[in-house]
């Protein structure tokens, strides 16, 4: 009830879904601004259509959104906090302190609690991705709130799948990955930069595989040791090597100078490789590639690129895989891929196995 591009009373005018009973048929009705006996709508309804005819009425179990047409006090708001989900949550702090809930100790205890419960964690599927860009927007938070976030995304980080074997993360820090997650959109770009992306990846994939090898590039690879304090300081330690020109062949040149062959190498770049990128008919990372094959047959590579473009580093294969953009379910494709449970009918075997009830069945019918 609370979108509207499409509203909930679009849907249902457009789908036309057959009501099992009186009571779903008055919920229908109630939805696109029908006339309906109230005795048969839902009791979150009923309690709802009384908050707003007096705001002295207790605070319904409803999404905030739909009570804001009223005046809230901080007691209002107070009890919306005391309500929410652990996802809703996550994402309304900022809306929460605006509201003075986090002048109370109490209110910061409970929410700091919430947000850090290991079951609650796991039903919501957290990502540590959320929780960073939760971090991020609540610098002027209580420290008791952000601290909970952190314990968060190592908590999250249990929700990453593992990969197959011995693990390589090349992680791009040059200075294009400065930019936007989501490119640049006036008034609309992300504060999420292609290196925090790299770098929340990265310390995920360490997090997962404490002796997975990590190597930070830009025209080089850059030297660096792991940090204490957990997944979010680790990926602040990576992004803040941000600078410098982009090879991506650097991590893979230096794998094979060592004699390192991983069976899973993720590469994480915006692919804007202008140095030494072309050598022949071969990319300078094809050509390492294949050394790298060569040392190890079992070997995969995982390419993602987080602003995907036309061009790439090298095709797609039984051995390699690119990955254009970002978002939580990249975690699971890697993995997928990593354990061979990713071939060329992949979507097609997902999409069968989504099993949809009845009633949902009848209504896209």
């Amino acid at each position: 009830m609370v979108g509207q591009q499409p509203s909930l009373a679009d849907v249902i005018k457009m789908v036309h879904p057959k009501a099992a009973d009186e009571r779903r048929s008055a919920l229908y009705g109630y939805l696109i601004g029908r006339e309906v006996d109230a005795e048969l709508l839902p009791q979150a309804i009923v309690d709802l259509q009384r908050f707003r005819a007096d705001s002295r009425q207790p605070v319904p179990a409803v999404p905030f959104e739909l009570l804001t047409a009223a005046e809230l006090s901080t007691d209002h708001w107070c009890a919306i906090a005391t309500q929410a989900s652990w996802t809703q949550t996550r994402m309304n702090l900022n809306t929460f302190a605006r509201h003075g809930v986090f002048e109370s100790t109490a209110m910061q205890l409970m929410v700091a609690k919430r947000l850090r419960d290991p079951i609650a964690i796991r039903r919501a599927r957290a990502m540590p991705y959320q929780l960073m860009a939760a971090w991020q927007a609540t610098s002027g938070l209580p420290e008791r709130i952000r601290d909970a976030l952190r314990i968060a995304a190592e908590l999250a980080v249990a929700n990453v799948p593992a990969l197959r074997g011995t693990v390589a993360v090349a992680v791009d820090v040059s200075a294009s990955m400065g930019w936007p997650l989501t490119g640049y959109r006036r008034g609309a770009s992300s504060a999420m930069r292609c290196v925090d992306v790299a770098g929340l990846m990265a310390a995920a994939i360490l997090n997962r595989h404490p002796g997975a090898l990590v190597l930070p590039f830009n025209d080089r690879v850059r030297p660096w040791s792991r940090v204490r304090g957990g997944v979010l300081p680790t990926a602040a330690a990576l992004a803040a090597q941000l600078g410098g020109g982009t090879r991506i062949a650097a991590p893979l040149e230096l794998l094979v100078r060592q004699g390192c062959a991983p069976d899973t190498l993720v590469v994480l770049s915006d692919n804007q490789s202008w140095i030494r990128c072309q050598s022949g008919s071969e990319s300078e990372v094809a050509r390492y590639w294949r050394q790298l094959q060569q040392a190890n047959p079992q070997a995969k590579m995982v390419c993602v690129d987080l602003q995907p473009y036309s061009n790439t580093q090298i095709r797609s294969d039984a051995r390699v895989l690119n990955v254009g953009g970002f978002s939580d379910e990249v975690f699971a494709v890697i993995a997928d891929f990593s354990a061979d449970r990713y071939g060329g009918d992949h979507w097609v075997q997902r999409i069968e196995q989504i099993r949809l009830d009845q009633e949902t069945v009848s209504a896209a019918q």
